[in-house]
């Protein structure tokens, strides 16, 4: 019966078709039957030559306004396509206020990055990192010609942007390009966990240590699920058949600087779009696949291991007791109405971290359709 539960909240929300997308069903994403199809714009389709294009210019270092850094330097593929750093740092050294979020299943992220309620099409999204300069991150703005010229005369590129779209007389542009990536990235799918097992049948799939763990995280005691819960583990969800998007943005309460719910100021969460007080630190909560593998946690990275993340949970929101955002975060008026803090005994402890590390896929961490071309 509780597998049972699970799969039902798993597949919730599994209705209708938004007008405005099409999904190219004849692509083979390779996913288990029970889990929906990604959503995919109309006006970029998946194919295998452009998914393969994707893939190269993803860890192609000459995409770089110095020819020093991928699209693969801040999204490591062991890492679950995270870097492994508290906040990510550009091509000239600059180091960014937010870390890297998992690229894995990006697929069915109903917005992208950590507070941007406006950024719903990867297509868009890719754009930042390409050319943006606040920060700098690959550096490439005012220099997109060579993004098409590398497309134009590297041969492989030549021919891979040839097949990739074959409509157009003139593939090689900028636009092409990040229309490939963007479909290699959604292409990154993956539900082949010892939890994605254990719901299709396979008992031993998890440990009995998982499983209690499990029951845990779906409990109302912890509350975990309302936040982290469906198919992909997060509330900011969608896929090709959804009628409605869902999308949550939350205070988790990490700080509180001035006793009034302040958050650092180059880090406001989703105030910083909207300026409304309500807003401040509202992040998006990412999926918690593969979560094991991408520490530290946070949007700024300031948690290191996932039984602090769980302390912090516990208590209710998390104390800063010195430096510049010293402050009580349990205390916070902004806080998420879930952050009620809990008691857990060391044993339920290691119990919750066991399921967390049976999200982990070890298949998508070492599949060759997602890794470095240039190093083969």
């Amino acid at each position: 019966m509780r597998r049972l539960l699970l799969i039902a909240g798993a597949c919730a929300a599994l209705a209708g078709t938004a007008w405005w997308l099409s999904i190219e069903r004849e692509y083979d994403w390779r996913l288990p039957p029970d889990i929906p199809l990604p959503r995919v714009p109309a006006d970029n389709p998946m194919s295998s030559p452009k998914v393969e294009l994707g893939r190269w210019l993803f860890y192609d270092t000459r995409l770089s306004g110095n020819k020093t850094m991928s699209c693969a330097t801040c999204h490591i593929q062991a890492l679950a396509f995270t870097d492994g750093k508290p906040r990510s740092i550009g091509s000239t050294g600059e180091i960014h206020p937010r870390s890297s979020m998992s690229l894995v299943n990006v697929a069915y992220s109903s917005r992208l990055t950590w507070a941007n309620p406006l950024l719903d099409r990867l297509e868009d999204q890719a754009l930042t990192p390409l050319l943006g300069d606040r920060p700098v991150e690959m550096g490439l703005g005012g220099r997109e010609d060579e993004f098409a010229d590398l497309l134009r005369t590297e041969p492989r590129y030549r021919e891979l942007a040839e097949q990739a779209f074959p409509g157009d007389r003139e593939p090689y542009s900028l636009l092409n390009g990040v229309r490939a990536i963007t479909a290699f990235v959604r292409s990154i799918v993956s539900y082949a966990t010892p939890y994605d097992r254990y719901l299709a049948g396979e008992d031993d799939a998890m440990s009995e240590a998982a499983v209690r763990g499990m029951d845990l995280f779906f409990s109302e005691r912890l509350e975990c699920f309302h936040c982290h819960g469906g198919f992909n583990f997060t509330d900011s969800t969608t896929h090709a058949d959804a009628n409605v998007d869902r999308v949550g943005y939350h205070n988790t309460g990490l700080y509180n600087i001035d006793g009034n719910g302040a958050y650092p100021v180059d880090n406001t969460g989703l105030f910083d779009m909207t300026g409304e007080r309500r807003d401040m630190g509202r992040f998006k909560a990412p999926s918690l696949r593969n979560v094991a593998v991408t520490a530290p946690y946070m949007h700024d990275g300031s948690i290191a291991t996932l039984a602090e993340v769980i302390a912090h949970y516990e208590r209710g929101g998390r104390l800063v007791a010195d430096g510049p955002a010293a402050g009580d975060g349990r205390l916070s008026p902004f806080k998420s109405e879930f952050l009620r803090g809990f008691e857990i005994s060391e044993t339920e402890r290691a119990d919750l971290i066991a399921f967390l590390e049976s999200l982990t896929d070890g298949s998508v961490l070492s599949d060759e359709r997602f890794s470095n071309p240039f190093a083969d």
